[in-house]
């Protein structure tokens, strides 16, 4: 059911700046690391540790499990909730015999032998989506971030917009799948932001109003049945009053996935901040974006970016620079200082050498970066 004026209402009572961190895994055979389709187990077994049992989710296939913070009043708070839940799941599958990995794909476990987990949601989605859903075996990073007042929200979208490539380049892990290496760095995003239904890049809205006019035709016409179905890269989340970005691969390395959290927050944030200050530009129309989107699948930071405001090429390294020296005050404000890693999860793996091998130490590489010290995994 949509409730548009629900939704503004909830987001003119939102609070600046809040934080959640969603964290997306997949389940592993310890032995051949294969896919392993236990979600419907470990949710069972996770119901002896309430904690646990309030932060996981499924997330379409039965060999993914989710992991979120809940609100948090501040970055450092979501940290300390997701970094709890974290300790919680890993030590839950170590008991059950399991592993974890945490690349935007799975390098060679077949699609076709994976299962849609049976709920309402889910079943109504592969209804829906049919082999776009199937096809779907694709794990992310999401952060959300509370934005007071629609209309500014739908602006922080629209801005946002441009800033998609950006973050996917940082974020680019998931060079392998269907059993080889793809050539791409974000092989996650081609299969899944290129194929669902309005995922990716959205038009500019301007405003609230336009925004829920274009939401309420769409159920009109019987195109979606719920927001969620509105599955864009960056989009305002109806229930919870915050910006939600979505277009990260998942990260191999827990302090990475942290840094890249705290990078997402300041850009949303700052993005926020400048629309108060009456600075932020007119938004970049979606063809544009593409192309920067494209570079960022194919090339991730190894190769050039676009910048539209002087018409010309730069280096995608300079990415986190550029974007640390614009949110320095949103980040003061909220006292995120993001360790970022000099090298991608993509060149990593593809120094590693073969795609198993290099899989084999992802996974290990998760293990020891996830669970604090003394949690066994």
């Amino acid at each position: 059911m949509f409730a548009m004026d629900r939704a503004r209402e909830v987001f003119e009572d939102s609070e600046d700046f809040t934080i959640g961190i969603e964290e997306e895994f997949q389940i592993l055979d310890p032995e051949t690391l294969d896919l392993a389709q236990r979600f419907e187990e470990l949710q069972e077994a996770a119901k002896a540790d309430p904690p646990l049992a309030e932060s996981i989710t499924g997330e379409l296939i039965a060999s993914e499990i989710e992991i979120r913070s809940g609100k948090g009043a501040t970055f450092a708070d979501a940290v300390v909730q997701q970094q709890d839940a974290r300790d919680r799941l890993f030590r839950l599958v170590a008991e059950r015999g399991a592993r974890l990995a945490a690349t935007g794909t799975h390098p060679w476990s077949p699609w076709q032998e994976q299962r849609i987990i049976d709920t309402p949601h889910y079943r109504r989605r592969e209804d829906w989506l049919k082999y776009v859903a199937w096809r779907n075996n694709t794990f992310s990073l999401h952060v959300h971030v509370g934005v007071r007042g629609a209309d500014r929200a739908i602006a922080v979208c629209d801005h946002l917009r441009a800033l998609l490539p950006d973050l996917l380049a940082v974020s680019a892990n998931s060079p392998f799948l269907d059993g080889r290496d793809s050539g791409l760095h974000s092989a996650r995003t081609q299969i899944f932001t290129r194929s669902f239904p309005r995922c990716g890049v959205h038009e500019p809205f301007g405003d609230w109003a336009s925004y829920a006019e274009f939401a309420e035709f769409l159920v009109k016409v019987n195109s979606i049945e719920e927001h969620t179905q509105l599955w864009w890269s960056v989009r305002p989340h109806h229930d919870f009053g915050t910006v939600e970005f979505r277009i990260c691969d998942a990260q191999t390395r827990a302090e990475d996935s942290t840094a890249l959290a705290g990078l997402i927050a300041s850009c949303i944030a700052q993005t926020a901040l400048d629309y108060d200050e009456g600075v932020l530009p007119e938004p970049i129309r979606g063809r544009y974006i593409e192309e920067n989107m494209w570079r960022a699948i194919r090339h991730g930071m190894e190769g050039k970016m676009i910048d539209f405001e002087r018409g010309e090429e730069f280096e995608a390294r300079a990415i986190p620079e550029r974007l640390l020296a614009w949110t320095a005050p949103a980040r003061e404000r909220m006292g995120i200082d993001p360790a970022l890693p000099e090298e991608s999860g993509v060149e990593r793996q593809r120094r590693a050498g073969g795609m198993r091998e290099a899989f084999a130490a992802e996974v290990d590489l998760t293990h020891r970066t996830y669970a604090r010290e003394g949690v066994a995994t």
